[in-house]
């Protein structure tokens, strides 16, 4: 009885008082907002903005921590970024991206018996991009200096507590760790015992990362004793990284364990500084990194929905779900075969992909009935008054997929995480960062601490799956990695990213509509169940074409899905997996302009966590 009167009270104080149900609270702010993958990555970014620093100074803070907490990648990942600047009214994109080094061609790996490039390794690394990406950003639009950016960095790989989910990590691939000798001496603390990894809470010490730090800091201040500005004396930090003796030292730990990467390799890499692709939804313009990234996919599926009133389908339903998973096969299809480095070729066609009358053309495909389990690559040139020069392409492959059940690797390798980084200040600099590679089980490069890439299992080594992505020295794999930010009426509204592989567009493109057609708060938006497509070329793992391949009808949706809507997609022609958790832990910040402040938003799981002021 007791437990009844609880429960009466509870729903009228919920009634009454309009309280939050979301199982986390909203974060608060009106001067800044730092969000990202760890509690400590986070305070690292609000120690520097209660120094003064503004919101690039805060997310480079975040990004060095957690680099150095190996939150799903280390300081020889990749970064890539969306920042908007407040004094010019622009999106800037950052592309940090590694490239293939020299000797890494398709025949090189098919001699070697591999249908793509290894998940690990020395052969599986591209060149570093973190380091660069994080001393551009810095340089151009921050306010500080490296050595106060990266103190919190420096004091963590000193020493700092382990948390449980990395130890676990480091113990499950403790065998392939073994392999490579400086990773070994870095991550077994505790070698011959039953667990061989650092424990919960123990003092985790990352020597030779720590000099490494050390020397860009020391770069940095003896350029500002010789008179340098602050943004060159950064540079010059940047170019001990990739020029100097770390490179010198990176490079010969990479070729000792069987990597390609050079000095030239490192010497010639530079960070880009782009323009992002943009289309409006509803009136909302919504900024994605260019196609080296599988960010316009999100903005073809946004085109394409726009054809479709998704409000009155009602949030989740079995009609919801049908279209904007078949928006989002579309869109992959394309993603699949279109995409790649623009610097290798000038023929990709992103005008057609991204023209609202291509949107509507292959929205005419969508069956509001039943999946489309064999959708293929529409054809974009016509679009852009051009022949499409890929028909053979079209015939040779057949688009016959793979019916086979989806499997735990399966799921591990379209949900492969990356992390997010979100930062915001009242002086309106917004950045939105997912920056990943060099994951746990990482190669560490010789004595620099830092962990190898394995961005370049993304290629592909057969141009007829995707002839602007085939492996070549000095190119940039497609990536997942995709950062959101939005603005409406020439503000900011939403800055957005979330931690996954193949998923990430999925579940971005899900928590905007949450909020732009369903009207939920941030928090809410981060929380809501998603559902996520396997009919799609997976971008990471295998070692087999097969391993790849789409899974036609293949579906993940929440277990809390009503019985009624599991038939009618069932009948629609979808294969049904659950979960308790269907997206990777998303993080937004949401600008509320009626009241001046920020709304932060952070999923219900995972470790990613945030802080405002």
């Amino acid at each position: 009885m007791r437990r009844v009167f609880a429960t009466i009270i509870f729903s009228l104080l919920v009634i009454t008082t309009g309280a939050q149900q979301t199982q986390k609270p909203p974060l608060h702010g009106k001067n800044w907002m730092a969000i990202t993958g760890k509690p400590l990555s986070a305070e690292a970014g609000a120690m520097i903005f209660q120094k003064g620093g503004n919101a690039i100074d805060a997310a480079c803070a975040m990004l060095a921590a957690g680099c150095t907490m190996w939150d799903v990648l280390s300081w020889g990942g990749e970064t890539q970024a969306l920042i908007y600047n407040p004094k010019t009214g622009k999106v800037i994109a950052i592309n940090a991206l590694g490239v293939a080094p020299t000797g890494a061609t398709a025949k090189f790996f098919k001699n070697k018996g591999y249908s793509f490039p290894p998940e690990y390794g020395p052969l599986a690394a591209v060149t570093p991009g973190t380091p660069g990406g994080l001393c551009v950003m810095l340089a151009e639009y921050g306010t500080m200096s490296l050595k106060d950016v990266l103190e919190p960095a420096m004091q963590m790989a000193a020493g700092y507590p382990m948390e449980a989910q990395t130890a676990a990590s480091i113990e499950k691939e403790k065998n392939r760790i073994k392999e490579w000798p400086y990773s070994k001496n870095v991550f077994l603390t505790h070698p011959g015992r039953e667990w061989e990894a650092p424990e919960a809470g123990e003092i985790f010490v990352q020597k030779d990362l720590l000099e490494t730090l050390r020397k860009m800091v020391e770069a940095e201040q003896d350029a500002l004793k010789k008179g340098k500005s602050r943004k060159d004396a950064i540079y010059a930090a940047y170019d001990r990284f990739y020029k100097g003796d770390i490179a010198q030292e990176f490079v010969r730990g990479c070729k000792e364990q069987g990597g390609l990467i050079t000095m030239d390799d490192l010497a010639s890499w530079k960070v880009k500084i782009e323009e992002p692709f943009m289309t409006t939804y509803k009136g909302i313009e919504v900024y994605k990194l260019q196609q080296w990234s599988q960010g316009p996919m999100m903005l073809q599926a946004l085109n394409i929905l726009e054809n479709f009133d998704l409000k009155s389908m009602g949030f989740n339903s079995s009609r919801y779900i049908n279209t904007i998973t078949q928006a989002m096969q579309l869109a992959f299809a394309d993603r699949d075969f279109y995409y790649g480095d623009p610097s290798f070729s000038k023929d990709q066609p992103m005008k057609g992909l991204l023209s609202k009358e291509y949107a509507k053309e292959r929205a005419g495909l969508i069956d509001p009935q039943k999946n489309n389990p064999d959708p293929g690559p529409g054809d974009p040139y016509p679009f852009e008054g051009k022949k499409n020069p890929f028909e053979k392409f079209f015939k040779e492959r057949g688009f016959s997929f793979n019916n086979s059940p989806v499997d735990e690797n399966y799921l591990d390798r379209l949900l492969r995480g990356t992390t997010s980084i979100e930062a915001a200040d009242k002086d309106g600099w917004v950045v939105s960062v997912t920056p990943s590679g060099g994951w746990v089980p990482a190669c560490i490069a010789g004595h620099t601490g830092v962990g190898m890439s394995q961005r370049m299992q993304s290629f592909v080594l057969d141009s007829s799956y995707n002839p602007f992505n085939v492996v070549e020295p000095g190119k940039r794999p497609r990536v997942t990695l995709t950062p959101s930010l939005a603005l409406k009426d020439g503000k900011p509204f939403l800055a957005w990213a979330v931690q996954g592989g193949d998923t990430q567009d999925q579940n971005s493109l899900q928590c905007f509509l949450n909020m732009v057609e369903f009207g939920m708060t941030v928090q809410e938006a981060v929380e809501a169940p998603n559902v996520n497509t396997d009919q799609l070329w997976l971008s990471l793992g295998g070692t087999k074409i097969d391993d790849r391949k789409p899974k036609p009808g293949s579906l993940l949706i929440n277990n809390n899905t009503p019985d009624w809507t599991r038939k009618e997609l069932r009948q629609m022609g979808y294969k049904l997996n659950f979960g308790q958790r269907t997206s990777g832990p998303l993080n937004a910040i949401y600008f509320d302009w009626k009241h001046g402040s920020f709304w932060g938003g952070s999923s219900n799981h995972g470790e990613d966590y945030g802080i405002g002021w």
